[in-house]
């Protein structure tokens, strides 16, 4: 009778133990598939971060700008080894990349708005030239004022 009743804790002992063993595995398979779903932040050239997230077997690339007048944020999506690269301006204009989108996470703002067919804006070309300009004017004037100078200095005695 002593054999029957420790053969029957026993097996209750091992069927516990193999139930136990079974849904911890379980649990550490949900763990596993949900901490691929979370998304990672990195910071990336040109004032950008990056972020990627893995959700379904698609993986999203998004590279936000913090203050690039002409691209807000590049999406690069790869479902079944496919990829597709979106660029978006400030107002919200959608574009897809065309060129080297290998470099979409790395390139600066202004090579990507290039390829997405954005024009630059020529009034901040203009400002830049209209500053170098006056430097150049301001340099020459004081080396003019300096030769009358001199040249004063030498009749006036």
């Amino acid at each position: 009778m002593i054999k029957r009743i420790l053969t029957a804790v026993a097996i209750a002992s091992l069927a516990v133990l193999t139930a136990s063993c079974s849904s911890e595995s379980t649990s550490n398979t949900n763990a596993n598939a949900n901490a691929s779903d979370v998304a990672t932040t990195t910071t990336a050239p040109d004032n950008s971060e990056i972020t990627v997230k893995n959700e379904n077997g698609v993986r999203t690339e998004t590279r936000t700008f913090r203050n690039n007048p002409r691209v807000s944020k590049v999406v690069v999506t790869t479902r079944d080894g496919v990829r597709t690269v979106k660029v978006y301006s400030p107002n919200g204009e959608e574009r897809e990349m065309k060129g080297d989108t290998e470099r979409a996470l790395d390139a600066t703002g202004d090579a990507i708005a290039d390829s997405a067919g954005w024009v630059k804006d020529k009034s901040v070309d203009v400002g830049e030239k209209t500053v170098e300009g006056a430097k150049k004017v301001g340099s020459k004037t004081a080396s003019g004022a300096k030769k009358v100078g001199s040249a004063v200095k030498k009749v006036i005695p």
